[in-house]
Formats: structure tokens, sequence, C-alpha cells
């Protein structure tokens, strides 16, 4: 994968909710979840879409996504499909908001380059394969950023836990989170999803995981009890 600029995680942000203005100018305002991402790929950029057998196709283990440039289409694993795969929603409409990240912040570094050859190889290759464990390179966690942000916005992201607690407290999710390490057994590196998240990523259509990263990100979900301030009695 060829090198790609820095990003910051405001500037990534900013992209995305960029992307979500622009869909909703010609289509309507996005004010509630799900964010449309099929449509935004299909009817607002205009990308093609398919689900398909990638690792088959591209002789590569675990690829769950994958995005060609020059031909300007977006395929996903069929193992993801949800029609097939109901449980699998989530982590299709991530892997899909993961590609349009590529598009939205990658495609004018590569395509700038002149030797586009020997970045895309033969065109009828995708340009970027994303497989499911890897190392991640800066272009991979950049289009992470971006599905998280574009799939769940902040302030729709708010506006949904005000509604849920009239509030925007944070839940300190410790006592729960070590009650269901302790009854699955899980190690100390691995975090349980909290049912405040669970409940939220069904209005989202993500999954639990990214929905509780999100939480976290934006402090509505701490994992640790906060240190008493100077001003708590």
């Amino acid at each position: 994968m060829a090198k790609v600029k820095y990003l910051t995680q405001s500037a990534i942000e900013r992209a995305a909710l960029c992307l979500l203005a622009e869909y909703g100018d010609k289509y309507g305002e996005v004010v509630d979840p799900p964010v449309p991402v099929e449509a935004i790929v299909e009817g607002h950029l205009r990308l093609g879409f398919d689900f398909d057998d990638l690792p088959t196709m591209l002789g590569i283990d675990g690829v769950l996504g994958a995005i060609s440039f020059p031909q300007r289409h977006v395929f996903v694993d069929q193992s993801l499909d949800p029609e097939t795969f109901p449980h699998k929603e989530g982590r299709c409409r991530f892997t899909i908001a993961h590609e349009v990240g590529h598009w939205e912040l990658h495609r004018h570094q590569f395509t700038a380059d002149t030797n586009q050859s020997a970045l895309f190889g033969d065109d009828s290759k995708p340009s970027i394969v994303c497989r499911a464990r890897s190392r991640k390179e800066p272009a991979e966690w950049q289009a992470d950023m971006f599905s998280g942000y574009l799939l769940m916005p902040k302030e729709m992201v708010l506006r949904a836990w005000r509604s849920r607690f009239g509030e925007l407290d944070p839940y300190v999710a410790r006592d729960e989170i070590a009650d269901l390490s302790a009854r699955w057994g899980l190690g100390e590196d691995e975090q349980p999803t909290v049912e405040v998240a669970k409940d939220m990523a069904r209005d989202f259509k993500v999954s639990g995981q990214a929905m509780q990263i999100r939480l976290i990100g934006l402090g509505l979900i701490r994992t640790e009890v906060p240190e008493p301030d100077l001003f708590t009695q």
C-alpha cells in the first residue's frame, strides 16, 4: 500500500461530517440513526458496490473489504452479507463505511501519483485490500476512524444518549465490565460490551463493540470510577 499523509482525528471527523452534509443537501438531512451508508455509496458517491468471495477472488485470506479507485467500486466479502447473515449487519456497515473512508481520504493521494501502474498494478484489481486481522497501517486506522465518525456522528450520538437518559451524564461501566469479564472468563485485554452500548448499537445498526468504543471516546461510558475533584463533597 502506498504511504498516506498524516491526518489528525479532527480532520478525519470533518471529512466524515462533510460527506454526510453533502448527502443531506442532496437527499435530506440525516438527523436520526441509522446513517444510510449504502445510499451514500451508490446514490451520492455513485460508486459500484458488490458482495463477493474476496479471499477467492484476490487469493488473500481474511479479506473483508476492498476498493478500486479506477473502477469506482467497493467490494465487501460475502460473509458479511446481512441478507444471509443478519447478525453481521453492523460489521458489514462498518466495512462499507471503512471503504468510503479510503475513497474520501486516500484516493487523491493514490491517483495523484504519476506512476499509477506501480500503485494499482492491474487496474482490474482493487487499489486497497482490507483484511480482518492485520497490522494497522495509517491508511487502515484512518479509514476505521472515518467509519466511526460517519456511522456515529457526535451530535447524533449525544441526542440519542440524552433521549435515553435525559442528560449527558456518563455511565460508569466498571462494575458491569468486571461482572461480565468474570462470567465469561475474559482476560485483562478483553473488554466485554455493556448493555447500553448494545442497545444504542441496534438503533445505529453498528456492532456493540464499535458503539462502545465511540461512547468511551465521547466520555459517555467510563470504564473506571473518576477520582473526586477538589469540589466534590
